[in-house]
């Protein structure tokens, strides 16, 4: 059984996003796993950070966001609803992010969610108490969990490729795949690209619901990017790729580790919280057929004939 904390973020619960939502728990929860939400829309989440976010600092005091969050994370104080996402995240094995790409970033509302959920001490500045070492980048807070985005874009997948002109989807996402899961500690699987989603015919939908369920259902299996975790030798003391790694390479891809030079392994690929290896043994997909309807929150049954609603509501 695996624990998910899924996330998403969309204002509108019958977008083809709502669909897919209501579809992927649907299939976690036939495969007996256990799920907790944050539907950042549906809960009003707040996603500007504020000085009320830190209501021990002295008033009128300049506001220093990374140490007031780290003094109220110690001390307890944070809002509870974000003390409520910490719980959530600590909860989990495994954490869903859905969200529809905008102006190739994430809506504005997840942004706050990491924004005002990962301070300082939960997110960053941690440190391994016996050796005062800086834990990110393959180790953190978070470390032993995977991470999963579920991203539903307009465009057509091949221009989202290597060579495409939207470039491709790892690079467009690095921020969030490398700057954020990987940094906190998680292992980084990678993300599902939903395309064409702006009109969506019956059989794209059929087929998006069975990508969607295959992904779903190959959690532990499926193979985590390869990134180069900061404390396995690939970097020197400046945080610089080694010379000898990726020779003449620059660019985002040199942070993926190749055949010939492998990410460290410590442990096993899904052991110990502190493991900080990233490889998974590879298990291979299954076909999977999903019964012809899905229920859209808030609007009752829909068959396979809706598909066509979700037309510019990705």
């Amino acid at each position: 059984m695996v624990k998910i904390l899924w996330v998403s973020a969309h204002p509108e619960p019958r977008s083809l996003t709502g669909a897919l939502r209501a579809e992927g728990l649907r299939t976690l929860a036939e495969a007996g796993h256990e799920h907790r939400e944050s539907d950042l829309y549906a809960m009003g989440f707040d996603p500007v950070v504020r000085g009320s976010d830190y209501p021990a600092e002295p008033a009128g005091a300049r506001l220093d966001v990374a140490g007031a969050s780290r003094r109220a994370y110690d001390s307890g104080t944070l809002p509870a609803e974000i003390r409520a996402e910490q719980d959530k995240l600590r909860w989990a094995d495994t954490v869903v992010v859905q969200f529809p790409l905008w102006w190739y970033g994430m809506p504005a509302i997840l942004k706050g969610w990491f924004d005002r959920v990962f301070v300082k001490g939960f997110g960053y500045g941690v440190t391994d108490p016996a050796t005062g070492r800086t834990r990110r980048y393959g180790d953190g807070t978070l470390a032993g969990r995977r991470a999963l985005a579920v991203v539903t874009v307009g465009a057509r997948g091949p221009s989202l490729g290597p060579r495409g002109i939207h470039g491709e989807l790892t690079d467009t996402l690095f921020g969030l795949l490398h700057g954020t899961f990987f940094y906190t500690g998680m292992r980084v699987l990678p993300p599902l690209l939903l395309d064409g989603a702006n009109r969506v015919s019956a059989r794209r939908y059929d087929a998006m619901r069975a990508e969607l369920a295959d992904r779903l259902r190959s959690l532990a299996d499926t193979p985590p990017l390869p990134y180069r975790p900061e404390a396995g030798g690939d970097y020197d003391a400046d945080l610089v790729l080694r010379a000898d790694l990726a020779p003449g390479r620059t660019g985002l891809a040199v942070h993926r580790a190749t055949p010939d030079h492998p990410v460290p392994r410590r442990g096993t690929p899904d052991g110990p919280t502190r493991d900080r290896g990233t490889g998974a043994p590879a298990g291979p997909g299954r076909p999977i057929v999903e019964p012809e309807s899905a229920d859209l929150p808030g609007a009752g049954p829909a068959t396979r004939r809706d598909a066509a609603r979700f037309a510019g509501c990705r």
